[in-house]
C-alpha cells in the first residue's frame, strides 16, 4: 500500500498537545499562521507520498554498493533528493540569514515525520546535515559560516556526525583520532571513525564532516576532544571545490536494516592528514557536538513515531482486505474481515494508541524547544529550554521503543505474510531496530534522564511536569463525557506512581546509591514516557470534545476519544507495575552476577 500523510492528526496535535495557536497569539511565532502551517505540511506530504515513499523498498532491495571508494545511492534517489533541496525542505528550520526560512521546529517536527515515514533510510542523510548546521550556526566562527552554512542549508551539500571509533562507542574518553596545529591556523586529522551515516554517497558534490580528535597536548578524558570542520573535497576562497581531501570511505557495513542509508567506515590522513578546521574553542569539542546530537535526539524520536505510524497504516489495511476465520456476531456464512476479530482490533489500536502517544511527546518537546530560543522573557525561556531538555531523552527512548514495538505488532497482524520480504512489514521492523541504539542508546537516555535532567533547577522542572500531568488529568475529570470511560482515574493513578517513583529516584541519589537508581532508570523512562503519552492523548480528547460541542461534527473526533481511553484502560495500568520495578528492583538487577556468571 501506499504512505497517506496523517497531515489532520499532526495538524490537531500541534494545537492540541503542542500550543500552536497560543503560541502564534502570543507572538512567539510572529510570522506563522494556521492556514500557513496546515498548507506547508500539505505540500510536505504530497511530496513524501509520491516522490519519497516509491524510493522505500528500492533502498531496501539495492543497498548502497562501495567501488573504489565512492558508494552508489540507489536508482532515483539522487533526483528525489534534489528535488526535495531544490523545494527548500531542507532549509526550513535553518537561519534566514544563509539562506534558510527561519520556521520553527514545532513546524519541522511534522515534515520530518513525514520524511522518514515515507522513507526512513532516505530521511537519514538530512537529518544528520540539519544537526550540522546547528552546530556550525551556534558555535562556527563567522569564516566557517560563511565558507559551509549556504551550501549546508540548500542542501547542495551534507553535512555528517563523527564521533564513533572501534574502540570508542560510548564511551568517548577512549577516542584515539588526532589532530595536528598547522600554521595557516587549520589542523590536520588523523584517525578512523565507524558506523558514520552518509559518510560518502553520490547525492551532493560536497559533504562536511563534523569530526571529533585530540589535539597532543589535550587533557585527558572527555575535556581533552576537539570539533573540527573536514570537507570531503577542499573549499577555495570563491567557493568552489578543489582537490580531494585526504579523507576516503574504507567500507559500507551490511546492516539489519535501513539498507539504503550508507553506514560507512571513515579513514582520515591516509596521506599525511586531513585538513579540518576547528568549531568552536579547543578542548570544548564535546560542547558543539551535543548541539549537534540533542537536535538529532529529537529527530529519532519523531523516527520511531514515523515508522510506528507507516507500519500502523500498512496493518490496517491489511487486516481491512485479509479475510479469515468469522468474527463474533458476523452476519453470513463467509469470512470475516481479521481487521473484525477483536484480538486483531486490539492489536491494531495498540498500535495507533502507542503511536499518537509518541507524537504528542515529541511535538510537546519541540514546542518547549521553540520557546526557550523565541520567547522575550528569560526565565520563561529557561523554565522552557528545561522543560524541553527534560522531554528529550522521554521523547527520543520511549518513541523509538515504540517504533520497534509497533512495527513488530505490524508483523504479527500480517500472520505469515509479515514474516517474509513480499509485504513489506518485515522491513519496517527492520528499520526500526536501529532507532534504539543510534543517538545515545535508550540506556544512556535513561540515565540521561535520572542523573541529570530530574535534577534540574533542584527538581522544580520535574515537578512542573508533574503538575501539568495532573492539571490534564483534572480536566478529564471534570468533563463527565461517558466516553471518556476510566481515562480520568486510570491516569490519576499513574500520574501518582509517576510521582512516588520521582520521589524515590531524588531520595536515592540523594543518598549517594546511584546503582539503585540507574537500575531502575530504563523502566522509570517508561513510566514517564506512558504517563506522558497518556496526557498527551487526553489533551487530544480533550480538545475533539470541545470541538464537538462548537458544532464540528467530523468522525475523527470520536475517534480520538476513543483513542485516549483505550491507552488510559489498556496500556497505562502498566505504571503501577513500573513503579514497583523502579523502586523495589534494584536488588535483583545487583545479583545478576550470580546468574550471569560464565
Amino acid at each position: 500500500m501506499t504512505y497517506r500523510p496523517p497531515v489532520d492528526e499532526m495538524l490537531f496535535t500541534l494545537k492540541a498537545v503542542s500550543g500552536l495557536d497560543r503560541s502564534i497569539a502570543d507572538g512567539v511565532y510572529p510570522d506563522l499562521s494556521d492556514d500557513l502551517v496546515a498548507s506547508i505540511l500539505e505540500e510536505a506530504g504530497k511530496f513524501a507520498a509520491s516522490v519519497i515513499a516509491p524510493l522505500n523498498r528500492v533502498g531496501d532491495r539495492a543497498g548502497t554498493p562501495l567501488s573504489d571508494g565512492r558508494v552508489t545511492m540507489p536508482a532515483g534517489w539522487k533526483e528525489a533528493y534534489t528535488a526535495w533541496a531544490q523545494g527548500g525542505w531542507n532549509a526550513l528550520p535553518a537561519r534566514e540569514e544563509y539562506g534558510g526560512q527561519g520556521l520553527p521546529a514545532l513546524v519541522n517536527a511534522p515534515c520530518l515525520e513525514m520524511w522518514n515515514a515515507a522513507c526512513l533510510a532516505f530521511a537519514l542523510g538530512p537529518l544528520l546535515t540539519c544537526g550540522a548546521i546547528e552546530a556550525l550556526t551556534v558555535h562556527g566562527s563567522q569564516a566557517l559560516k560563511d565558507t559551509y552554512l549556504a551550501k549546508l542549508v540548500s542542501g547542495e551539500w551534507m553535512g555528517t556526525m563523527n564521533l564513533t571509533e572501534p574502540q570508542a562507542g560510548s564511551d568517548l574518553n577512549a577516542l584515539r583520532s588526532r589532530a595536528e596545529r598547522q600554521q595557516d591556523g587549520s589542523y590536520l586529522i588523523t584517525g578512523q571513525k565507524i558506523y558514520i551515516t552518509y559518510g560518502e554517497h553520490d547525492l551532493t558534490e560536497n559533504i562536511v564532516h563534523l569530526v571529533l580528535a585530540r589535539l597532543p597536548d589535550a587533557p585527558a578524558g572527555t575535556r581533552g576532544i576537539s570539533l573540527f570542520a573536514v570537507p570531503k573535497f577542499m573549499v577555495g576562497a570563491d567557493g568552489t571545490l578543489g582537490a580531494h581531501n585526504d579523507v576516503r570511505c574504507a567500507g559500507v557495513e551490511h546492516k539489519l536494516g535501513i539498507h539504503g542509508s550508507p553506514t560507512c567506515t571513515m579513514v582520515f590522513g591516509d596521506k599525511g592528514g586531513a585538513v579540518g578546521y576547528l568549531i568552536g574553542e579547543e578542548n570544548r569539542g564535546l560542547a558543539c557536538m551535543f548541539t549537534m546530537m540533542n537536535n538529532a535526539r529529537l529527530g529519532v524520536g519523531i523516527q520511531g513515531v514515523a515508522i510506528a505510524d507507516r507500519a500502523y497504516q500498512q496493518a490496517l489495511h491489511y487486516a481491512n482486505e485479509r479475510r479469515q476465520g468469522r468474527a463474533p456476531g458476523a452476519a453470513g456464512d463467509g469470512m470475516s474481515a481479521i481487521v473484525d476479530h477483536p484480538d486483531v482490533r486490539r492489536n491494531l489500536m495498540t498500535m495507533l494508541a502507542l503511536t499518537n502517544a509518541s507524537r504528542a511527546i515529541c511535538y510537546l518537546t519541540a514546542a518547549e524547544l521553540d520557546r526557550a530560543h523565541h520567547v522575550a522573557d528569560p526565565a520563561e525561556a529557561k523554565a522552557a529550554a528545561e522543560m524541553g531538555a527534560l522531554l528529550t531523552p522521554v521523547a527520543k527512548a520511549f518513541s523509538t521503543d515504540i517504533g520497534v514495538e509497533v512495527a513488530s505488532i505490524g508483523v504479527q497482524v500480517h500472520g505469515g505474510m509479515g514474516f517474509v520480504e513480499e509485504t513489506g512489514a518485515a522491513q519496517h521492523l527492520r528499520d526500526a531496530r536501529i532507532l534504539t541504539i543510534y543517538e545515545g542508546t535508550n540506556g544512556i537516555q535513561a540515565i540521561d534522564l535520572v542523573q541529570r535532567k530530574l535534577p534540574l533547577s533542584g527538581g522544580a522542572v520535574v515537578q512542573a511536569a508533574l503538575a501539568r500531568l495532573r492539571k490534564t488529568q483534572g480536566a478529564l475529570a471534570a468533563s463527565r463525557n461517558p466516553a471518556f470511560g476510566q481515562a480520568a482515574a486510570r491516569l490519576r493513578d499513574a500520574v501518582e506512581s509517576l510521582d512516588r517513583a520521582t520521589g524515590w529516584m531524588k531520595t536515592t541519589l540523594a543518598g549517594n546509591r546511584p546503582e539503585d537508581a540507574l537500575a531502575g532508570a530504563t523502566p522509570y523512562l517508561r513510566l514517564f514516557g506512558l504517563v506522558q503519552g497518556a496526557a498527551g492523548l487526553g489533551e487530544i480528547a480533550l480538545a475533539a470534545e470541545a470541538a464537538m460541542a462548537a458544532g464540528d461534527r467530523a468522525p475523527a473526533h470520536a475517534g480520538r476519544i476513543a483513542i485516549a481511553r483505550f491507552f488510559a484502560e489498556n496500556l497505562l495500568p502498566a505504571a503501577q507495575g513500573l513503579e514497583v520495578t523502579v523502586t523495589a528492583g534494584a536488588a535483583s538487577v545487583h545479583d545478576a552476577p550470580l546468574a550471569l556468571a560464565s
